[in-house]
């Protein structure tokens, strides 16, 4: 007679073995099967969420045994969104686990709460969830231009829009003017929220928004930016990748544009 544990270990389920922001992939997919078949520690497993009505499984690099092929999240922009945000969260839980290993309260070791999802200290039994880094992401227009910049991290002449990091004690809205006045030196107004999108590099959550030009000549923060510019409707340089918040902000900018013209 098969004993629960035995079950789990035959069950076919959807793996999520996450190292840092990469994920192990088999022929471009989720690896799919049981824990047996797979050689993979079933009772180190968590289940982070449900896909095609198959438990999606995590797991650390730490927790396994074999060499595995390693594909860096961004590559799966292209997944269905419900499956990418699965994998997202399989990756922010992977981070916690190795950034948390302390306690910041008293410095004991901390050990995961399979049953919480977050960091436990084993001295003062404090819980220490996910951290997440709230970023504001923002589409600038002016007439009938939006505004794109250039990181130096960008590859293949890549633009996007204007983002940043939320600093202590300002609002959203806040933080969309000083980045896009820091980053270009432009001044905008009308700042309206768009929407969201976790962000698993290493653990933010990007809050839309999309605003309009107010005033201010453009200078690009060449600290932070390698280029800055406005661009028009049949002058696009490459942007941001589908699946991602800054492309949807893009395309409906792009879009306002030519409902307007």
């Amino acid at each position: 007679m098969l004993k629960k544990g035995d079950v789990n270990r035959t069950k076919k389920v959807y793996w999520c073995v996450v190292s840092g922001s990469d994920v192990w992939l088999t022929n471009g997919q989720l690896p799919f099967g049981s824990a047996d078949s797979l050689n993979l520690p079933y009772d180190q497993a968590i289940e982070v969420g449900q896909w095609d009505h198959c438990p999606v499984m995590w797991l650390n690099e730490a927790d396994v045994t074999t060499p595995l092929e390693w594909t860096s999240l961004r590559d799966c922009l292209h997944f269905p969104q419900a499956l990418f945000l699965l994998m997202s969260k399989a990756i922010q839980y992977g981070h916690m686990s190795q950034s948390l290993r302390f306690c910041p309260q008293c410095g004991g070791r901390n050990h995961l709460n399979h049953n919480q999802l977050a960091m436990q200290c084993g001295d003062c039994r404090t819980l220490h969830y996910p951290r997440i880094f709230p970023c504001i992401i923002v589409a600038v227009r002016k007439a009938d231009k939006i505004l794109l910049a250039q990181h130096p991290r960008h590859r293949n002449g890549m633009y996007t829009v204007i983002a940043g990091f939320l600093e202590v004690g300002e609002t959203l809205e806040q933080c969309v003017a000083r980045e896009v006045k820091e980053e270009t030196g432009v001044e905008v107004t009308n700042i309206r929220y768009f929407g969201s999108q976790p962000w698993a590099f290493p653990s933010s959550m990007m809050m839309g928004f999309v605003a309009d030009y107010q005033s201010g000549v453009l200078k690009p923060d060449y600290s932070e930016l390698s280029d800055a510019r406005w661009f028009g409707l049949n002058e696009l340089p490459p942007v941001a990748p589908k699946g991602t918040i800054a492309r949807q902000l893009i395309e409906y900018t792009l879009e306002e544009i030519k409902l307007s013209s």
